[in-house]
């Protein structure tokens, strides 16, 4: 999933990405609008809450909300910068290297929200930053690794994209869909997923409470996993059969 770069990338890797990435948003965000009343992952309703306060002219509420909208653009400017830093040291470092971060972010919010959280107004404004930082992170690595393809925190360019390919797809020729048939397949994957994210961690969270920021990195450990599986076993094949490659070119 995180392997590989935009131009090598398979419609597997695409679908893998999207399914797993939306899924932590679509969790994320519930859990976040339960705890903090607060969306989590997208910023589309803090720029409107920003317009009115500034509006109603409340100074402190300006400031919370402009910092918030600055945390997921931060977010998003360090997986990119973070991405080509690494870029150079191999693919798959640059790209785990946010979602490495982010999986400290939420486990930070999960001890923090289990042990101390005693619901005042400055604790949920910080949290909700760090929440919307660690999306920003994600986001823009999806993004970045995709080529823009793949965007797992929000849902209304997700609309758009569906809304225009859906067209695209009635006005293409017979034989010619394919293209337009896999974007399809991962504007609805990155949908389904959200969507079931957001159900399971509504669940979770009325059981679990905080806990459940404990799940959510467990999930992107397993993005991490998945990559780097591969190489240990490639590595120890490698080790396990190097005597007898040895052997062999000895007796040659």
């Amino acid at each position: 999933m995180l392997r590989k770069t935009k131009e090598e990338r398979t419609l597997k890797d695409n679908l893998l990405l999207a399914s797993s990435t939306a899924f932590v948003a679509g969790m994320t965000n519930v859990a976040g609008v339960i705890a903090f009343l607060s969306f989590t992952s997208n910023i589309t309703g803090h720029v409107a809450m920003l317009a009115r306060k500034i509006v109603n002219k409340e100074h402190h509420d300006i400031m919370v909300y402009a910092l918030w909208l600055f945390m997921f653009l931060l977010g998003a400017f360090s997986a990119n910068f973070i991405t080509k830093t690494y870029s150079k040291k191999g693919s798959y470092r640059a790209h785990a290297v946010p979602i490495f971060i982010e999986i400290i972010i939420l486990f930070i919010v999960a001890v923090y929200g289990h042990n101390y959280y005693t619901e005042t107004q400055p604790e949920r404004e910080v949290i909700i930053g760090a929440m919307l930082f660690s999306m920003g992170l994600q986001n823009g690595l999806v993004s970045t690794i995709s080529g823009g393809l793949v965007k797992t925190t929000h849902l209304t360019g997700l609309f758009t994209d569906l809304g225009g390919e859906l067209s695209e797809y009635l006005h293409t020729e017979k034989g010619k869909t394919g293209p337009v048939k896999q974007r399809l397949m991962i504007r609805f994957t990155i949908l389904s997923f959200y969507l079931a994210g957001g159900i399971i961690g509504g669940i979770m969270f009325e059981t679990y409470d905080f806990r459940i920021f404990y799940f959510i990195p467990l999930i992107l450990l397993t993005i991490l996993y998945y990559d780097i599986s591969s190489l240990i076993l490639h590595r120890t094949v490698k080790i396990l059969t190097y005597p007898f490659k040895r052997k062999q070119t000895i007796n040659a």
